[in-house]
């Protein structure tokens, strides 16, 4: 089958290769892949895998054979579904880590969804947005942040959304955030929770917002540049602020059903701005670089 695979001996760090088919484990289905989508990290770490390793995380398709275990969908099934190895014909995901599509729900979505959605959701959740939190998320029109800003929107709380430019602005203020700013010094107010999606000196800024008490999330390094934090920066009198990174993603199927639940009845939407074939990848690849996207990248699998 074909495959997008690891090949650090090419200038573009991957090749379209015929592999053997992946064998699943008990508790996996195999699934025939019909859309990928593409995250950043994987755009940022090509050339650096061990090579012949297929690629990427996030995939929709057909279910067409289904776990030994008896667990998961069934033969037949369209899923959504997050794991390694996801861009190639026929790939393999542990059954915790798929969801059930409704019938007629559009696939190039479902692709987009996995990563990015379960990214927002469970940060969220982990820094307790809610009823009345001020909330900031920075790089807020990239693939993370509209999500983030929709289910905020929804928890309750009230969102300023940070972007690059005024061009970028439309889709976060449509998607319900409250307030949107080009600049963090135009953030009026001390946070409770910051959602970081930039780095580098946006990471120090936003920690100079966050009131007391409040929670920042690292979650993504956009701008592939140094946090620089000044001496003493740190230390806050009163209640502390807290600094922490968030990337799990295992066993994602609950919550993926939860995401799909609510795009199906219309309260979340996914943002793509780049929708083209596999063939295609380093047009898709070049345009995350350049930060040239509003909303996720996706893939057909032809």
């Amino acid at each position: 089958m074909h495959a997008l695979i690891a090949d650090p001996a090419t200038p573009a760090g991957f090749r379209l290769a015929d592999i053997p088919e992946p064998a699943p484990g008990p508790n996996q289905v195999l699934i025939e892949v019909g859309h990928v989508s593409v995250n950043p990290g994987e755009v940022r770490h090509l050339g650096f895998q061990p090579p012949g390793g297929v690629l990427g995380y996030d995939a929709s398709g057909r279910v067409v054979r289904a776990a030994e275990s008896g667990r998961g969908p069934a033969v037949g099934d369209h899923v959504t579904a997050f794991g390694a190895g996801a861009w190639a014909r026929r790939a393999v995901f542990d059954t915790d880590s798929v969801a059930v599509l409704p019938p007629g729900f559009d696939p190039a979505t479902a692709a987009a969804l996995p990563l990015a959605g379960i990214t927002a959701l469970r940060n969220l959740r982990a820094a307790g947005v809610g009823e009345g939190t001020r909330l900031l998320i920075t790089g807020a029109s990239g693939g993370v942040g509209p999500l983030a800003v929709q289910l905020a929107h929804r928890f309750g709380a009230f969102v300023t959304a940070a972007v690059g430019s005024a061009a970028r602005a439309t889709g976060p203020a449509e998607l319900g955030a409250d307030v949107i700013v080009t600049s963090l010094a135009d953030v009026a107010h001390p946070q409770d929770v910051v959602i970081d999606l930039v780095g580098g000196p946006h990471l120090v800024e936003a920690w100079t917002l966050l009131r007391p008490g409040g929670v920042l999330q690292s979650v993504g390094w956009a701008s592939g540049e140094p946090a620089v934090f000044p001496v003493n920066s740190t230390f806050v009198p009163g209640p502390a602020k807290t600094l922490r990174s968030f990337g799990d993603a295992s066993a994602p199927g609950a919550d993926l059903a939860d995401l799909v639940a609510r795009i199906h009845d219309g309260t979340l939407t996914v943002p793509i701005g780049w929708h083209g074939s596999w063939h295609n990848f380093t047009e898709a690849a070049d345009a995350m670089r350049d930060r040239r996207l509003h909303g996720k990248a996706v893939m057909v699998v032809d």
